[in-house]
């Protein structure tokens, strides 16, 4: 399909720079086959039932940009990919100025050497240190890895650190959130068991290719981006349970779409089990497995905007985003959220 289907006009103001708070207090555009409706994310205990299972995504960001220094040049560095216990991919600001066995000092006792480049223009740095100790630099001096149209002075906002992840984040690997988490509170949590609504945990660690634009012109020309995901014993059992009781399948945010999606056989059985996943996911994508999705508003011609017409319908979800624009609903990581059903199909 053509790229320019996915576009959609976005006024530069409604991009949100924070989150609201209380967290889900954020509003809810509620999109099904029949009129737009609208409410608040704290009244998901009302919206689903006890049939119903919640599936999240357990990911833990790390704090993995620094404003670093090649001598008394100042580069800003954002790590994007481990490669090995002391290497990482990196993207870098001005990067073109960087070359083989340049040096970086990220922050105090933490430093590395530019080891060479990708075709992507990523940056490899091997840092003096290795393993944890690398990883408690990075939690010690980094800050979050924001998308760039969140705008932050230099040095960051401290919000950030709490803001930028769930309250249920636990397995350390993401370089981006899964921002549909990022709505949920422990209160809300809390008033969801009280409603018998039950939920259950995946990982899909996310990386920094969840923000690049789509530069082909047709979908089938696009390359997905790798990350890696779990599906584990407890969830795949939770999810057929659900099922058998004729509950629907509730995925918070894409990234627990695609790992579910990502592990179904042929027959149609969800396998529990890891892996990298490149599932991209476009109209007429066959869905096996998830049957609602709590999502953010996603940015015009992304993968992401390409699986939310997918699953409710390009003509759907262009009118559901245009009423949001209407409306002055907040848009992308930091904004509020639509509640999809899906497409009968």
């Amino acid at each position: 399909m053509r790229v320019e289907l996915f576009d959609y006009a976005l006024p530069p103001e409604l991009i949100a720079q924070a989150p609201v708070s209380p967290r889900d207090a954020a509003r809810l555009l509620l999109v099904d086959d029949g009129p737009l409706r609208e409410t608040f994310v704290c009244e998901l205990p009302h919206l689903l039932g006890p049939r119903d299972l919640l599936v999240l995504n357990d990911t833990r960001v790390l704090p993995t940009r620094f404003f670093a220094r090649r001598g008394e040049v100042p580069v800003e560095v954002t790590l994007t990919e481990r490669i090995d216990a002391a290497s990482w991919w990196a993207l870098a600001r001005p990067g073109k100025r960087l070359r083989p066995g340049d040096r970086l000092d990220l922050a105090s006792g933490l430093e590395a050497e530019v080891a060479g480049e990708d075709e992507e223009g990523r940056v490899r740095l091997a840092f003096t240190l290795g393993g944890e100790a690398l990883s408690a630099a990075i939690r010690a001096h980094g800050g979050m890895p924001l998308p760039p149209y969140v705008r932050r002075a230099k040095g960051g906002d401290p919000h950030d650190i709490v803001d930028y992840q769930s309250v249920f984040a636990r397995r350390e690997g993401a370089v981006a959130a899964p921002t549909a988490s990022l709505h949920l509170t422990d209160h809300l949590l809390a008033r969801l068991d009280t409603a018998g609504i039950e939920r259950c945990f995946v990982t899909l660690h996310v990386g920094a290719g969840t923000f690049a634009p789509v530069k082909a012109d047709d979908t089938d020309r696009h390359r997905m981006h790798a990350e890696w995901c779990e599906v584990p014993e407890p969830a795949a059992a939770a999810i057929a349970a659900a099922r058998a009781r004729g509950g629907r399948i509730v995925a918070v945010g894409t990234t627990v779409l695609r790992t579910l999606e990502a592990r179904v056989d042929a027959a149609g059985e969800l396998l529990p089990g890891a892996g990298d996943t490149r599932l991209f996911v476009t109209p007429g994508y066959p869905f096996r497995v998830v049957d609602l999705l709590l999502t953010n508003f996603h940015l015009p011609r992304s993968t992401l905007f390409m699986l939310v017409a997918a699953f409710v319908g390009l003509e759907r979800i262009k009118a559901a985003y245009a009423h949001a624009v209407a409306e002055r609903f907040r848009f992308f990581s930091y904004g509020d959220a639509c509640l999809l059903t899906r497409a009968p199909s």
